[in-house]
Order: C-alpha cells, then structure tokens, then sequence
C-alpha cells in the first residue's frame, strides 16, 4: 500500500517527469515538499517494486523510424533468457522479452522489436540478429506495424484510485 505521500508523486509523474533540468525539484515544488524527499521516495518504491522503472518512451514515428518491426524467434526454451539478454541489448533493438509458444500455430518465444527509417533496413537487422542467434534461430518472422499505438501505463485519476482493488 502506498503512503499518501508516495500517491500524491506517482500522481504527479504518471504523464511523465517534468522536461526540466532538474525534474524532482519540479515535483516537489508542485507538491510542498523537498527535492531529496521526492528523490528518496521515487527510489525506494523503484527498490520494492511499486514502480518497475522510469524510462524514455520515444515516439520512432516522429523521429523518423517509420517501420518498425516485431521481429519474433522460435529459439531453444533451456537458451531464450540468455538469447533475450544479448538480443535486447543490441542498439536497434528498443524492448525484448520471452513470450508462450502456442504449438502448433505459433512457435516463437522470443520477442524483439526493431526499429528502421524503412522496411529494408529492419529486414538487415533482423538478419544481424540471426547471425548473431546462429544454430539457435530455429525460425523467424517479421510483423511490421501499420499504426502507432499509444503508449502509456495505467493512470490514476486520483489519489483514492490507486488504494482500490480492481475487479
């Protein structure tokens, strides 16, 4: 359970950290409170696990990369967590995880979107990323997405909604 205090600076960073050379001086003006608090606080619900992390999230679109691809992996299941750490590190790779085979539909388990200024040049990463995986690639494919999608987490619209169970 959040403290009223941790409410009120998830409240206030849902939308995002202020563009602001320094954010968490921001925050805390807007809420009463010190800079070092929101900081403390922020961490410390990072450390337990109330907030997974705190990242850009850039819109490929406006800053050119207009094809962007899902590429997905049927790899061995006793290799794809080590697979998915070296994949997910690759510059041109934005997000990477394991995923459930649906046999016999569906035999990809590893995800990796990969973000291009045009098709060609996320089919020559996708074949990178083969390269890379070897004997490991027992088959891939490409899903290319035709529309953006907004990306946001879950929002609170208020303080007392974060305290309420959903059903």
């Amino acid at each position: 359970m959040l403290s009223e205090l941790d409410q009120q600076i998830v409240l206030a960073t849902q939308a995002g950290l202020p563009l602001d050379p320094q954010p968490y001086h921001r925050i805390a003006e807007q809420l009463g409170i010190d800079a070092k608090l929101v900081q403390q606080r922020i961490k410390q619900m990072l450390a337990d696990g109330r907030i997974r992390r705190i990242a850009a999230i850039p819109n490929h679109y406006k800053l050119g990369f207009v094809a962007n691809g899902m590429s997905v992996w049927n790899v061995p299941d006793e290799q794809v967590d080590k697979l998915g750490e070296i994949v997910g590190k690759l510059d041109y790779v934005s997000h990477c995880y394991r995923r459930p085979r649906f046999l016999p539909e569906w035999p990809y388990n590893l995800f990796a979107m990969v973000h291009g200024k045009n098709r060609e040049e996320v089919n020559l990463q996708v074949a990178k990323i083969a390269s890379l995986l070897g004997d490991a690639d027992q088959g891939h494919d490409i899903l290319f997405s035709r529309r953006i999608l907004k990306k946001t987490g879950m929002r609170f619209n208020q303080a007392n909604d974060i305290g309420k169970k959903r059903n």
